[in-house]
């Protein structure tokens, strides 16, 4: 599911006590390129044609000293880059492995070429039992409303100077690229102009560069940041964290950043709920104190109906898929001492 960059300007509108269409006459080093048809109620919002919004590069705080060459693979010579190259890597092989979807297709092609009738019926009455927990839409709801963590209430957070917002919401590779597409979970962004609207935070760090393996236009920090910008944030209060490509060096290049700045390290930790656990344990286990504000719910609430439980849902296989990544991401990051 994605939406536009104006869907994202319209849910902001919710928490800002100004038109956003008003709201940009206030930033003129934002070039935009804009066509208004607003009125006095604002009922239509601005066409934004997002090839022309160029941000001054002194308006960005990079994690290094100069801006990097290809923000989205930097080079370092250290042995340490190519284990984390190697580890990207298997983490990819390893979130095609867990796919229910690839087990229920060996089940089906290990039946179709079993020679022997009792294997090939073991086989394929594992694939239909497969497929009835998969398409389970209340057991893959039940196991995330146990991993999840709760909705934490704004005031729980206090006032911090900094939230830190972790990406993963964005299509970086989607085109064209003259416009922002946002995906499930984009209630981060949204969450983390909520702090900042309410005064619980004074500042966002937008952590991430990209976690696909090709090279791709622009990182999705970038993104946020561009959405962020036009929602009116000043360019003062947004930092940018762009070399990142997993939830470690999400942990250990904000803090590099936050020593940099001169920044406190309790930290408020936006990303989604399922993610919380690991990124939690990661910014700790490299000195910060995170302080949790889950987003990006993929539970629903509990319910006795019968529907609930009985009806197949499509869509609870690529729940499990993401339950199944992140658990597994979670064990192996403790295995190695990063969470």
């Amino acid at each position: 599911m994605t939406f536009s960059a104006s869907a994202v300007l319209i849910a902001a509108e919710l928490l800002t006590p100004n038109c956003l269409g008003n709201a940009f006459t206030v930033l003129p080093e934002l070039r935009l390129s804009l066509d208004f048809n607003v009125g006095a109620g604002c009922e239509e919002g601005p066409w934004l044609r997002l090839p022309s919004v160029r941000c001054a590069q002194d308006d960005v705080l990079y994690s290094s000293g100069a801006r990097p060459q290809n923000p989205c693979h930097p080079s370092n010579p250290h042995k340490s880059v190519i284990f984390a190259a190697v580890f990207f890597l298997l983490s990819k092989v390893l979130d095609f492995l867990l796919l229910p979807l690839v087990w229920l297709l060996f089940l089906l092609v290990a039946a179709l070429l079993s020679g022997r009738p009792a294997r090939r019926r073991g086989l394929l009455l594992a694939a239909l039992v497969l497929l009835l927990v998969g398409t389970n839409g209340a057991l893959v709801n039940e196991a995330l409303l146990a991993w999840e963590l709760p909705p934490v209430p704004p005031a729980a957070v206090g006032h911090r100077p900094v939230g830190v917002l972790l990406t993963g919401i964005t299509q970086v590779s989607k085109s064209p690229h003259d416009r922002v597409y946002l995906q499930h979970g984009a209630d981060r962004l949204t969450h983390a102009l909520w702090l900042y609207r309410a005064g619980r935070i004074r500042r966002i760090l937008i952590s991430g560069g990209s976690g696909a393996v090709r090279e791709v236009a622009h990182t999705e920090a970038r993104d946020l940041y561009t959405l962020l910008r036009l929602a009116g944030v000043p360019a003062r209060d947004l930092l940018l964290e762009q070399r990142s490509r997993n939830t470690r060096e999400n942990a250990l290049f904000t803090k590099e950043l936050l020593h940099q700045q001169g920044l406190d390290t309790t930290v408020v930790l936006i990303t989604s709920a399922f993610h919380q656990r690991r990124a939690l344990g990661c910014f700790r286990r490299v000195g910060l104190h995170p302080v949790a504000f889950p987003a990006g719910y993929f539970s629903t609430d509990r319910s006795l109906a019968p529907t609930y439980w009985l009806i197949p849902d499509a869509d609870a296989l690529s729940r499990w898929s993401l339950l199944l990544h992140e658990i597994s991401g979670y064990v192996v990051y403790r295995v190695l001492g990063y969470a």
